[in-house]
């Protein structure tokens, strides 16, 4: 594959170096610092292409960037005058896409709703901030999400916005569970076979929802929606550093970051486009 330019370069490195933001917020960083670069260095059709692919394939456990720009590249496939305003219209629809899907998850949440989650979904950020400017009541539980630790980032946001929260550590899901009306999640994938891609722990947190009959629902727009099944999807492990293992000769330390859900564990799946719950594939009907 032929080389980027520095800036190019830049580009993709700030991707790959992004362990931190979610997934949404991570495409939509991308395609504002791709429109930026598209204006100012107004890289020939060939150069831009190739950077497109690239950043297409730069992190494979996170669909919604890969769905992103290939609708860029369609885009620009019809209309190459202007390739930054292609861009920002896609920009424009994933935050469409996420405000839709918020107000349907809002008609998921009754007043006062102790909510539960792993990682921190960025999606889920915006929700909780819609739920304080809506003055809805609600509580969050949510868990540190070692090794990156995004439940600290997201119980000091919920301190802010003054909403109680009660983070516990990954180990203490199943304890803490049942003291939750749902669980709320986001989805980094949701694949052809009906499983998706999230933070690992996810899987645990679906198991113990299920064993104590707590809603698990999983906020997940189209723009997540792989072309592949599970078995096939690439799961991201990330520098075992992190970890702060001891070292050793028969020592094996592993950093694996996400992991794979089948869709029967959790109660459905929240998109734009409504509610889904499992395993009927028409919407609910909005909470009373």
């Amino acid at each position: 594959m032929a080389r980027l330019d520095p800036s190019a370069q830049g580009l993709l490195d700030d991707l790959i170096a992004d362990h931190h933001s979610g997934a949404t917020d991570l495409a939509l960083k991308t395609l504002h610092d791709l429109a930026d670069y598209t204006r100012s260095r107004r890289p020939k059709g060939p150069a831009l292409a190739n950077l497109l692919t690239q950043l297409q394939g730069a992190r494979p456990s996170m669909v919604v960037i890969a769905g992103t720009l290939a609708r860029v590249q369609q885009r620009l496939a019809n209309a190459a005058e202007d390739p930054a305003a292609e861009i920002e219209a896609v920009q424009r629809e994933l935050m469409e896409a996420t405000d839709d899907l918020i107000d349907h998850a809002r008609s998921q949440i009754p007043e006062g709703a102790v909510i539960m989650t792993h990682s921190a979904s960025s999606v889920l950020v915006r929700l909780f901030q819609r739920l304080v400017t809506a003055h809805t009541g609600f509580s969050v539980i949510c868990t540190q999400s070692s090794p990156g630790h995004e439940g600290h980032r997201l119980a000091r946001l919920l301190d802010r916005l003054g909403v109680p929260v009660t983070l516990i550590t990954d180990a203490q899901m199943g304890v803490f569970v049942a003291t939750a009306d749902l669980v709320l999640t986001g989805c980094d994938s949701w694949q052809t076979d009906g499983h998706f891609v999230n933070k690992s722990g996810t899987r645990l947190l679906a198991l113990a929802a299920r064993e104590r009959s707590v809603p698990f629902w999983v906020l997940a727009d189209s723009f997540r929606d792989s072309e592949v099944s599970s078995d096939r999807v690439p799961l991201e492990e990330f520098a075992v550093g992190e970890l702060g293992a001891p070292s050793g000769q028969w020592i094996t330390v592993r950093n694996q970051y996400f992991e794979i859900i089948p869709q029967h564990l959790v109660t459905g799946r929240i998109s734009e486009q409504g509610v889904f719950p499992y395993p009927s594939s028409s919407p609910a009907a909005p909470a009373p």
